[in-house]
């Protein structure tokens, strides 16, 4: 017997499952335990809040009878209908509000898959699909042979032990070797974490190891925080747009070089098209906050929250550490950070379609190694130059430094190329 489900014994819950089968059915034709059955079906069940046919959401056990009108204080309520619980809003603004839960999701096997009355009914439903569950237990598995388990304040504590012994020209091992009590992982793991660049202490920083040749193999990212996409999904993120409807974006995003050297970091303005690329010299998620910590250095608490109300990225792991991000300074938080499903670019698309210019002058696969950041501030400075059709005729840069002034433009250095002196091309930073 197989130690995990495979994707086609999650096609075969989900047919049983449509036929009314029992867990214990499903359980003999899946050849599983049935609680092995069951906590698949309890965990990787999706939960949906979308009516029915012709009618609204309502799990309210008054909405049969009730009476009420214009209880929506936030303007979300449906104009259009007369009683509010015809308005898909009105569990959510009405304090006399009670769910009413189907007791069919109380008992065996608690999905509306092989339900009859699913087409009519308005409560919160509860569904098992194997693609669904397929994908979400491919990104555990994943996460669970990539990621770093330590929290980032046990990550703090453990750099904190490491890093001055190491300054005082200690070997990890002699530092492991009396110290494991505290620091709690193994020897092996704190060479990954320093790899990876987890820790302050780089590889330079250790004689023995800048001796030898690293043996060549495959590069893996580890993850600062594997909770980090915790109420940070894609579908946390259009939650938070439908609250916030006329709230300023940003997209940020990874433009790679050579495997293994320099990188960007890409930030772009959706509103004016303006993007910003910050050179650092490795992919990892402590060159990403170190930016956002100088560009809060460079214009302020204030502008900083002007400027990056909401930052929706992917789920590189160059950016799992959103807490360093959304709260520099302090305890207040002073942007929200959400990542894009997996494999999904299209969620992204402006930033995206920004980097064709850059490729322009930077060809994929190019090197950035011999690139400073003044270089790529020019590279900057024409990219945001360029006429866009979106913008009415007008440049990034305009747009951008009419709305939000020149702090940023200047702290970096940004300037306005005249339109016939813009180029594209490699030769600018040759």
């Amino acid at each position: 017997m197989a130690k995990h489900l495979t994707y086609d014994d999650r096609l075969t819950i989900q047919e049983l499952l449509k036929s009314g089968s029992s867990l214990s059915e499903i359980s003999r034709e899946v050849n599983r335990h049935k609680s092995t059955i069951s906590r698949e079906i309890s965990l990787r069940s999706t939960i949906k809040k979308n009516g029915c046919y012709g009618r609204n959401y309502n799990a309210c056990i008054y909405r049969f009878d009730c009476d009420m009108k214009d209880i929506c204080k936030k303007g979300k309520c449906n104009k259009h209908v007369n009683y509010c619980r015809f308005c898909e809003n009105c569990n959510n603004n009405c304090q006399y509000f009670k769910e009413d839960v189907c007791d069919k999701l109380t008992t065996s096997p608690y999905v509306c898959n092989g339900c009859n009355d699913r087409n009519k009914c308005t409560l919160t439903k509860k569904f098992y699909s194997a693609k669904i569950a397929q994908k979400d237990y491919e990104e555990i598995l994943v996460d669970s042979r990539v990621g770093i388990e330590s929290s980032p304040g046990e990550v703090k504590m453990i750099d904190d032990i490491i890093t001055p012994l190491v300054n005082q020209g200690q070997s990890i091992h002699h530092i492991y070797a009396n110290n494991k009590d505290v620091i709690m992982i193994s020897e092996k793991t704190l060479y990954k974490y320093i790899d990876n660049g987890a820790l302050s202490v780089n590889n330079i920083d250790l004689p023995r190891k800048v001796k030898y040749r690293a043996r060549k193999r495959k590069q893996m990212g580890y993850k600062v925080d594997k909770s980090c996409l915790e109420g940070r999904r894609y579908d946390n993120y259009l939650e938070f747009l439908d609250d916030n409807k006329d709230i300023s974006i940003v997209e940020m995003d990874t433009v790679e070089g050579r495997k293994g050297g320099k990188v960007l970091l890409t930030i772009h303005f959706i509103d004016t098209s303006f993007m910003l690329m910050l050179l650092r010299d490795s992919n990892n998620s402590r060159s990403v906050t170190g930016w956002f910590k100088w560009i809060y250095d460079a214009i302020g608490p204030q502008n900083f929250k002007m400027l990056f109300p909401v930052i929706l990225t992917d789920n590189g792991n160059e950016f799992s550490d959103p807490c360093k991000i959304e709260k520099i300074q302090g305890n207040e938080k002073l942007t929200n950070i959400f990542y894009c499903y997996p494999y999904s670019a299209y969620q992204k698309p402006e930033v995206e379609n920004n980097h064709q210019l850059i490729r322009r002058i930077i060809p994929k696969g190019s090197s950035m190694d011999h690139l400073t950041q003044a270089d790529i501030c020019v590279v900057m400075s024409h990219v945001n130059s360029y006429t866009r059709k979106k913008l009415n005729d007008q440049s990034p840069f305009d747009a951008f430094s009419s709305r939000y002034g020149f702090k940023l433009i200047n702290a970096l250095g940004i300037e306005k190329i005249n339109p016939n002196d813009i180029i594209l091309k490699p030769n600018l930073i040759k």
